[in-house]
């Protein structure tokens, strides 16, 4: 009797471990690596990877964005030469503008974005007291090597798959950038550093002026697809 007992309280408490686990991961789904990709959802563990993997597959790329609300659309395609072009050219179109209006990035960072400008507008209230309006951004395409040397790798930008921002303009007309407000008053300070922190789970590489003088005007986002290399960067 006493073993029948153990058994079924054995069988009752991992029913109710199965019954814990299917529901945590059913509402955290970003955190598994096998769940479909939800930008509309927030981003998880596994979010940067697959968006970067969008990257090879456009159409997805395009139905995730579409499903999500992202009134970005799609842009003619670039090609200039073996290492330089796009063929998932997306025009970035958001709740926080870009300005100047009418960048176009790959279509993975224009998911990516979309997913981050919602924490952007959290950490903008929580920390000072208002929304952002828009974000004054260097470009994304650009047909060039890494930091503009004469030869070695090609940068991100060479297929839009980064974007490097310069400023963010506030609802209440104030403007905090890199360059000026990144050591600045605290509260500003505090904001570039929460908005950097939250791109992070989305794009692959993250960079700031914590990480070298190169970078210390602007917030440099690209997704390449690193993930099987296991390299990323958020500094």
């Amino acid at each position: 009797m006493r073993s029948a007992i153990r058994i079924f309280l054995a069988f009752t408490v991992l029913a109710v471990l199965i019954i814990e686990g299917l529901a945590l991961m059913r509402s955290h789904s970003q955190d598994l690596p096998w769940a479909e990709l939800d930008l509309a959802a927030p981003p998880g563990r596994f979010t940067a990877a697959k968006i970067a993997e969008l990257g090879e597959d456009a159409p997805r790329c395009r139905a995730l964005l579409a499903a999500a609300g992202n009134q970005s659309r799609p842009a003619p395609s670039r090609s200039e030469g073996e290492s330089c072009g796009y063929e998932d050219g997306t025009r970035v179109s958001l709740g926080i503008a870009p300005s100047p209006g009418g960048l176009i990035t790959s279509c993975p960072v224009a998911a990516a974005l979309g997913v981050w400008e919602r924490q952007v507008q959290a950490e903008a209230l929580r920390l000072l007291g208002t929304g952002v309006s828009r974000f004054v951004h260097a470009g994304s395409y650009s047909c060039r090597r890494l930091y503009n040397r004469g030869d070695g790798p090609f940068s991100e930008h060479a297929t839009a798959d980064a974007v490097d921002i310069l400023e963010f303009e506030l609802a209440d007309g104030r403007r905090i950038s890199l360059l000026r407000d990144w050591n600045g008053a605290p509260a500003d300070a505090a904001f570039l550093r929460a908005v950097r922190d939250a791109a992070c789970p989305v794009f692959s590489t993250v960079l700031s002026p914590d990480y070298n003088e190169a970078h210390r005007d602007h917030l440099h986002f690209d997704t390449a697809d690193r993930g099987r290399a296991g390299w990323r960067a958020c500094r």
